[in-house]
């Protein structure tokens, strides 16, 4: 059934291909290849366990199964599966990190609520 709203259909970067440059694209991305650069999108970016992203990525939700070098901005939620790996800082509304994976950068969480301490 197609999405009246839809912009597209997927962007897909498929195992063993290599992209270099800059990506900007209003649909979903998913990566199971690498991708070296920078990386832009107003949907959901899914990075299967096979792919590598060695880039600056913002994206409105990811999901990460593979490996990100590089800093991640999302206006809504990020999930880190148990084999991902974030090697910079995140910036997420919300955020999910399953055992298993590894996150070293800085996390700045806002949930767009003033709360007074």
């Amino acid at each position: 059934m197609e999405n009246k709203h839809s912009k597209g259909a997927y962007t897909l970067i498929g195992e063993g291909s290599v992209i270099e440059g800059e990506i900007t694209v209003p649909h979903p991305v998913r990566i199971d290849g690498t991708l070296k650069g920078k990386l832009e999108t107003t949907e959901m970016l899914t990075l299967g366990s096979t792919g590598v992203i060695e880039a600056d990525v913002i994206a409105k939700s990811a999901i990460v199964g593979g490996k990100i070098i590089g800093n991640l901005v999302a206006e809504d939620r990020v999930e880190l599966e148990s084999r991902a790996s974030l090697i910079g800082d995140l910036k997420a509304r919300d955020l999910v990190i399953n055992e298993g994976a590894v996150f070293h950068g800085n996390c700045e969480m806002d949930n767009g609520k003033s709360e007074k301490v």
